[in-house]
């Protein structure tokens, strides 16, 4: 069995979970993830800010902090469960396979299925499948891989291992790779390490994030997940790409952001990454 070299990224929601008490801009989620010894970010459309349509300017300020795009994370207010929306999602799909494009062997992250409107659960998934599918199709066609990164949030229809089993039997696994959150899926089923080696085909690169066993975002290493673990399964995965993204969520991460994901990174030299 072969294992792939790991990297170290960090996801940019540990400041946009502030919301308006985070008052900074990309250039500043730059210097920081770049000083706390990173060498990857995954950022969203809603940190992009005054990058967004400028992926030169962006590139030129990720070489300038010695950082790598991993990947690009995007949302929809739809859900991506509303049939009425799914022409737009794809056009918003579209938008971000061209900035992520740019960038050798950057990824799109499509944000959870999440229910927004009244009606049975597998229509949901459904158009869930659908516009991840075709997102997917879009993204060979870009030469830019799609990936699904499930989450636990509310009303998100990606919760437990049913659900999880549910979407991935609608997914063309060449077209649509998986990003496995450890938070999320230990939020919603204890059986994570199976859900890993059941779908590790899927996976692209892995977000770490850690939770006590009530739930509760937790400091990574200082909670339920057996990270080490789950680094041996995804580091043998076949399409598994190296980067490991940390995302920290936690009361610590709310209090100083840039604190927390600098103790994460040292965490991580425990794992030899």
């Amino acid at each position: 069995m072969t294992t792939t070299d790991l990297k170290v990224g960090c996801q940019t929601f540990t400041w946009e979970m502030l919301g308006d008490d985070f008052r900074g801009g990309p250039d500043d989620l730059l210097e920081a993830i770049a000083g706390a010894g990173y060498a990857g970010i995954e950022i969203t459309d809603t940190m992009i800010g005054h990058y967004a349509g400028k992926p030169g300017e962006f590139g030129r300020s990720l070489s300038d902090h010695g950082l790598e795009l991993v990947s690009f994370a995007m949302g929809s207010k739809s859900g991506f469960t509303e049939a009425d929306e799914v022409e737009n999602d794809l056009e918003a799909v579209k938008r971000w396979l061209d900035f992520a494009g740019r960038f050798p062997g950057a990824l799109v992250s499509m944000g959870s299925a999440t229910v927004m409107s009244d009606g049975p659960r597998e229509d949901k998934f459904r158009v869930a499948a659908e516009v991840y599918n075709r997102a997917g199709a879009l993204g060979r066609t870009a030469g830019v891989q799609v990936a699904v990164h499930p989450s636990s949030h509310h009303d998100t229809l990606l919760f437990d291992r049913g659900d999880y089993d549910t979407l991935f039997a609608l997914l063309d696994p060449v077209l649509v790779g998986w990003v496995p959150d450890t938070g999320h899926i230990l939020r919603g089923h204890a059986d994570i390490l199976d859900t890993l080696r059941t779908h590790k085909e899927r996976i692209r690169y892995l977000h770490l994030k850690d939770v006590d066993a009530t739930g509760t975002w937790a400091m990574l290493g200082k909670g339920a997940c057996d990270t080490g673990a789950v680094i041996e399964i995804v580091r043998s995965a076949p399409h598994f790409n190296g980067w490991l993204v940390l995302e920290e969520e936690s009361a610590e991460a709310a209090a100083d952001p840039t604190a927390a994901v600098t103790t994460n990174r040292e965490t991580m030299r425990r794992y030899g990454a």
